[in-house]
């Protein structure tokens, strides 16, 4: 449990990356009012949340319905990790987990970004989205594994909607340097599980010997 808790907990704050988000928030919301921002926090968590703990619960049901099968989806699932945590190692975006350039632009033009980009891609990315299925179908037929893994990802949507709040400061306290070292660090553990998610994909699949 406590196993199963960790890897949860380091996944989903890799591929959300509530200080991030944080540094992204402060700077989208500079012209807000302290009560717009809660405002805005407020609703952008909870429609990341609820995206995410759907994409959880439904996520497997819907890829099997394709046809995907489990050692598929952990190969692939792997793959895109792996991806994200090469480019948190360099410190570079894709999309990923974050805006892209286009992304950013439009968001600065917009007076309310709970929805665009807060919630979406920022919180509820296709990182995160991936994760969170990927995770729960790793814990297929255990009803306490797939429990804990849920409330892993409400606990960095809790610590997201808490560093939002604290966006200034936490930009302020760390800067630039300490938010890319602490991204690097999450970077590389993200790609070691990355890998091993893509070990255990290929294991599964029955393409090479136990």
């Amino acid at each position: 449990m406590i196993e199963t808790a960790g890897l949860a907990l380091a996944t989903f704050f890799a591929t959300i990356g509530p200080l991030d988000i944080a540094a992204m928030f402060a700077a989208l919301t500079a012209n807000q009012t302290a009560q717009q921002k809660r405002s805005i926090a407020i609703r952008g968590s909870l429609i990341g949340m609820v995206i995410l703990v759907t994409f959880a619960v439904i996520g497997e049901f819907l890829l099997a319905g394709l046809g995907i099968s489990l050692a598929a989806l952990r190969a692939a699932g792997g793959i895109l990790l792996l991806l994200i945590g090469i480019e948190m190692v360099f410190a570079r975006s894709s999309g990923g987990t974050s805006t892209t350039d286009e992304e950013e632009q439009e968001a600065i033009s917009r007076t309310d970004i709970s929805v665009f980009p807060l919630a979406t891609p920022l919180i509820a990315g296709p990182g995160s989205m991936g994760a969170a299925i990927l995770l729960m179908a790793n814990q297929e037929g255990d009803v306490t594994g797939q429990a804990i893994i849920i409330a892993s990802l409400l606990a960095v949507l809790l610590l997201t909607f808490v560093s939002l709040l604290l966006a200034g400061k936490i930009q302020n306290l760390l800067g630039v340097t300490g938010m890319h070292v602490i991204t690097r660090v999450m970077g590389v553990l993200l790609s070691a599980l990355a890998v091993q998610f893509i070990f255990d994909g290929i294991k599964q699949s029955g393409l090479v010997g136990p």
